[in-house]
């Protein structure tokens, strides 16, 4: 992945599925050997599935999905599976998944949990955009999606870029299921894996049982346009509660206004930061743009657990330190199960998303926001060039289902915060959405969330009682960075 400035936002996610005990089934046609998943502290059994990459011609070039099932713990196990679809576009199921195996838990007593990596993912001949001299411990800021570096990805890719969309997605993940010898399965989405769910249930119905929704992107949001809007709803809220907790204002009094001054002086000027590096300890040289200030800020928002640390960053970064800023973003880039095929996530988002706005509506979006239009214009700059797909006439629409369907949002993410999970429900009759007051992005591993997303796969909405999850905080602001206060 490049380095952390053109990381785009890490997405964790996880699957669950639910059913009656396991019935008889066709003999799977994928040849499954037992395996180990980084992350994943039980075994596993792994195999490939081939698909046309060319679907609709069923001939020429063909791509191996790579396909792991953790089987269920109990002899009598259920029916239906639960599929893993995650984040991104691009992250690998295979490598993502596992890394919330103890949020799982309980489920995986009576299910198999199914991963899958995406055509363009992981071992699913990913399109990767990474730089050949690209090394992993270096920091440093560069610009989003530089289009010398995209231009040339794009030429090296062995792909026809126009066929890695999530409807075709959907259709190598029914085959999937199928080859598996699964009747019907359950979903688990977490991030852009919701949108994968909400179009396998659109394109799939008669194959789902239930669904589970956590971060919620439906394919109405056009990404990244509205980052920038809800990217300062959720900064907003931080700072809200800084001034409204006694002792974070009492630390960092007008902490806003500071946050302004301080991206106006590095709009004007950029900064020089000298530090040790976070893990090396070599001394390093940054120079430190606005538009990398504000980038950082956004990551850092979307746990609850770093954002808590925010207002002592800030402070520190309006003093001329960005040690602390640097370091906290050294830490997720070193999380190399969350990242992006970054030319599946440009050929999902060119297709379905960026043909559908121009600039003048980016900066609209973003007027007033900390974080700008700088996604957007970095989006619409590569997908001049990026080949696109094609979309079913109604793919825009909102998905209406009777199937079951839970819907998790974190109250402070700042990219799929609850008005979407709201919209989605609409059409969704059998929809339940819970809110978690103190979750950023992602919802599904926080406190007795595991277990509400077990209780909803084998009774549904209807039975289940959230207010252990409402009832879930914000956690403790830093006062300096020791830890939290008492």
């Amino acid at each position: 992945m490049p380095p952390f400035s053109r990381q785009l936002p890490l997405v964790l996610s996880i699957a669950l599925a639910a059913g009656a005990c396991r019935e008889r089934v066709p003999k799977p046609s994928i040849e499954l050997t037992s395996c180990r998943l980084e992350g994943f502290p039980g075994s596993a059994r792994c195999g490939v599935h081939e698909v046309y990459e060319d679907r609709k011609a069923g001939q020429g070039r063909r791509l191996s999905l790579d396909v792991a099932v953790i089987p269920a713990h109990a002899r009598k196990a259920r029916a239906e599976p639960l599929f893993v679809l995650v984040g991104g576009p691009g992250q690998a199921a295979t490598r993502a998944g596992p890394a919330l195996a103890a949020a799982l838990a309980e489920v995986s007593r009576e299910r198999d949990l199914v991963l899958v990596d995406q055509r363009g993912t992981g071992g699913s001949h990913a399109l990767d955009c990474t730089p050949a001299d690209y090394d992993p411990d270096e920091i440093r800021f560069d610009d989003l999606l530089p289009e010398d570096e995209m231009a040339a990805c794009r030429e090296r890719l062995e792909a026809d870029l126009r066929l890695y969309t999530t409807p075709v997605a959907v259709e190598d993940l029914d085959e999937v299921r199928a080859a598996l010898g699964y009747e019907k399965l359950s979903l688990w989405g977490g991030s852009y894996g919701t949108r994968l769910a909400l179009e396998y249930l659109r394109r799939k119905p008669d194959r789902v049982r239930s669904v589970v929704l956590d971060g919620v992107v439906p394919t109405t949001m056009r990404l990244p346009l509205s980052f920038g809007r809800d990217g300062q709803r959720a900064l907003d809220l931080l700072l809200t509660a800084c001034e409204a907790d006694e002792a974070c204002r009492a630390s960092y009094p007008a902490l806003g206004a500071r946050l302004d001054r301080l991206l106006e002086r590095l709009e004007a000027e950029p900064a020089q930061a000298r530090l040790a590096h976070p893990r090396s300890g070599r001394p390093l040289e940054l120079t430190v743009r606005r538009q990398d200030f504000v980038l950082g800020l956004q990551k850092l928002l979307y746990a609850p657990a770093l954002s808590s640390l925010l207002p002592a960053t800030i402070d520190r970064a309006a003093e001329g330190d960005f040690a602390p800023f640097i370091a906290q973003l050294s830490a997720l880039s070193s999380n190399r199960s969350g990242r992006v095929a970054v030319g599946l996530l440009v050929s999902v988002t060119c297709t379905e998303d960026v043909a559908f706005f121009d600039e003048q509506e980016a900066a609209r979006e973003a007027t007033g926001a900390f974080l700008g239009d700088g996604y957007a214009k970095a989006f619409l700059r590569a997908c001049k060039s990026w080949p696109r797909g094609e979309l079913p006439g109604d793919f825009h629409t909102p998905v209406a289902s009777e199937a079951p369907v839970l819907i998790l949002s974190g109250a402070l993410d700042p990219v799929t915060p609850p008005s979407w999970g709201e919209r989605v429900a609409q059409t969704l009759p059998n929809a339940r959405h819970i809110v978690v007051p103190g979750a950023g992005h992602g919802a599904s591993g926080v406190g007795c969330v595991p277990h509400l997303i077990a209780e909803f796969l084998s009774g549904g909405p209807a039975d289940l009682d959230a207010g252990c999850a409402e009832r879930h905080a914000r956690p403790p602001f830093f006062l300096d960075f020791a830890g939290p206060q008492p």
